[in-house]
C-alpha cells in the first residue's frame, strides 16, 4: 500500500472539493437571506485540512497500484460525506446532529435523493443551492471531474475511473482516459443546461430552473420545495422532467457513440437501451390501467401521473408530483421494486443497472433449458455479443453480496425498532440510491434516530459504489501482499 500516494491524492481531491463551497456561499450574498458565513468557515477548514494532507507529500510521483485506487475512492467518498456536512451543521438553525448532517450529505453526493430537512421552502437560498450542487457533483463524480481538470498530477487516472464509474463495464470513449472524463463532463453540462433552459422556458425562476436541473441530470432527486416537482402544478414541467430523467438513464457512452457518429440510430443498436425503454413502457402501462380501473384518477391523468411517477422512481431519480405510497394496491411496492434495476450501466442512474438484470434472467433461463437438455451447449448472449462464463460469475457475485448487505441492514434497522414496512423501504431506497420510501421514509427521514441515518448512509455509499469497491476493502485478500 502506497499511503504517500493515496494522501496527496486524497488532499488534491479535498482541496478540489473546497473550492465548489464558495458558490452556495455567493449565492447566499446575492439573495441576503443567511447562511453565507457557515459555507465560508467550511471552505477554510476543508481547503487546510486538504493542503495538510498534500503538502507534506507534494514531491510523491509514483502512480496509484489497483489497490491503492480502491483505498482513495472509498476514503474520498467517506471523508467527503464528512466535509459536505460541514455547512449544514455551522447553520445552527437547522438543528442537526452529526449524523443527521452527514446523512443529508451523502445523500446528496451519492444523488440518493433522502432527506431530513423538512420546510424547504423557508430555507436559505444558499442552504438549497448547495443540496442541489452537491447532487449534481456527485452524478457524474467529483474524481471523473478531477480526472478531467487535472490530468498532469499523475492520479493513475484509469484505476480511479474503474473504481468509481457505476456499471459491470467501464468503457474508455477515447484512448486517453483524461479525454475520457472530459468527454463525459461535456455531455453532462450540455444535458443539464438544456434541461435548466427548458424548466426556465417552462414557467420555473432562474433559481428553480438551475436547482432542479442539476438534481435532473444526476437523477437525484433533491428539490428547492417540499412538495418537490408537484410545487409548480405543472404537465409541461413534469414532462421536461421525464425526458431528462430519461437522457439521464441512459449510458453516456451511447450519447457519446451517437453524437460522434451524428446517428440516433445508435441507440436502437444498443440491447440495454431497448430493455430499458420497454420495461418503462410495460410500468408505466400498467400503472396507468391499474389507477383508472381503481377511479383514482381519469384515463389522461392516470397515464400522466404514471409517466412521470414511474420514471422518476425506476430511474431511481425520486422526484414526486404526489407521494406514490399514496397510491392504491401494490403499486407503491412494484414502484420500489423496480429501482432495483434502476438505469443503464454508465448512466447516473442507482440500482443494479439493466444489463445485470437481463444477464440474470438469461443466465436463470439457461439453467432451466439445461434441466432438458443437459447436454446442450447454451450461449448466453445480449444483443449480438456472447458472454463469457467470467461476465456470467461477476454478476451472480455481485447479486449476492447485494442481497447480503440488504439482508443485513434491513435486520438492523429492525433491530433498532422500525416497523418492517419503514426498514425495507428505507434499506432499498437508500441501497439503490432512490430516496423516498413507505412508512415513516415516504416524505422525508427526519423521525429516524441516529443509528439508523448511520446504516443508511453507509447503504448510500454501497450503492454508489455499487458494493464490490467498498466490500473488497474488508476481505483479507485486498491486505495480503
Amino acid at each position: 500500500m502506497q499511503l504517500s500516494v493515496i494522501q496527496r491524492i486524497l488532499g488534491i481531491l479535498l482541496s478540489l472539493f473546497s473550492t465548489t463551497l464558495l458558490v452556495p456561499a455567493a449565492i447566499g450574498l446575492i439573495y441576503g437571506d443567511g447562511a453565507v458565513v457557515p459555507f465560508l468557515a467550511a471552505f477554510v477548514l476543508t481547503l487546510l485540512t486538504g493542503f495538510l494532507l498534500f503538502w507534506p507529500v507534494r514531491h510523491e510521483t509514483r502512480s496509484l497500484r489497483l489497490r491503492d485506487s480502491f483505498v482513495v475512492v472509498v476514503s474520498f467518498w467517506l471523508v467527503l460525506g464528512i466535509s459536505g456536512c460541514l455547512p449544514l451543521l455551522l447553520y445552527r438553525p437547522l438543528d442537526l446532529s452529526v449524523t443527521a448532517a452527514i446523512f443529508e450529505s451523502m445523500s446528496g453526493l451519492t444523488t440518493t435523493g433522502a432527506t431530513v430537512l423538512t420546510n424547504l421552502d423557508s430555507q436559505p437560498h444558499a442552504i438549497l443551492f448547495y443540496r442541489q450542487q452537491v447532487q449534481w457533483l456527485g452524478g457524474m463524480g467529483i474524481i471523473v471531474l478531477a480526472i478531467a481538470i487535472l490530468p498532469t498530477l499523475g492520479m493513475g487516472g484509469m484505476a480511479l475511473y474503474r473504481a468509481e464509474t457505476p456499471g459491470p463495464t467501464k468503457e474508455k470513449l477515447t484512448p486517453r482516459i483524461a479525454s475520457t472524463a472530459k468527454a463525459l463532463w461535456i455531455i453532462y453540462l450540455s444535458l443539464t443546461f438544456a434541461c435548466a433552459a427548458a424548466y426556465y422556458v417552462a414557467g420555473m425562476s432562474a433559481f428553480d430552473a438551475i436547482g432542479h436541473s442539476f438534481s435532473t441530470v444526476a437523477i437525484g432527486g433533491f428539490s428547492t420545495h417540499d412538495a418537490s416537482i408537484g410545487f409548480f402544478d405543472s404537465r409541461a414541467v413534469e414532462r421536461i422532467a421525464v425526458l431528462f430523467m430519461l437522457l439521464s438513464g441512459v449510458n453516456f457512452a451511447l450519447h457519446f457513440l451517437a453524437l460522434r457518429s451524428r446517428r440516433l440510430s445508435s441507440y436502437l443498436e444498443d440491447f440495454e437501451f431497448k430493455t430499458f425503454i420497454v420495461f418503462l413502457s410495460c410500468l408505466i402501462l400498467l400503472s396507468a390501467v391499474y389507477l383508472w380501473l381503481t377511479g383514482t384518477s381519469s384515463l389522461s391523468d392516470s397515464f400522466q401521473d404514471s409517466l412521470f411517477q414511474v420514471v422518476s422512481i425506476g430511474t431511481t431519480t425520486g422526484y414526486t408530483i404526489e407521494g406514490y405510497s399514496a397510491w392504491a394496491g401494490f403499486l407503491p411496492v412494484l414502484l420500489l421494486f423496480a429501482s432495483f434495476v434502476g438505469g443503464c450501466a454508465g448512466s447516473t442512474g442507482g440500482g443494479m443497472k439493466v444489463i445485470r438484470i437481463v444477464l440474470l434472467f438469461k443466465q436463470g433461463y439457461r439453467e432451466l433449458v439445461r434441466l432438458l437438455h443437459p447436454n446442450a451447449t447454451l450461449l448466453v448472449k445480449v444483443g449480438r455479443n456472447t458472454m463469457t462464463g467470467q461476465h456470467i460469475d461477476v454478476v451472480w457475485g455481485f447479486f449476492a453480496a447485494y442481497v447480503a448487505v440488504l439482508t443485513i441492514m434491513l435486520l438492523l434497522l429492525m433491530a433498532a425498532g422500525l416497523d418492517q414496512e419503514t426498514a425495507f423501504s428505507a434499506v432499498v431506497a437508500c441501497l439503490n440510491n432512490l430516496g423516498p420510501g413507505l412508512g415513516e421514509v415516504r416524505t422525508n427521514y427526519a423521525s429516524l434516530g441516529d443509528f439508523p441515518l448511520a446504516v443508511l448512509s453507509l447503504a448510500m455509499v454501497f450503492g454508489r459504489l455499487e458494493i464490490f469497491t467498498l466490500l473488497v476493502i474488508f476481505t483479507p485478500a485486498f491486505w495480503n501482499k
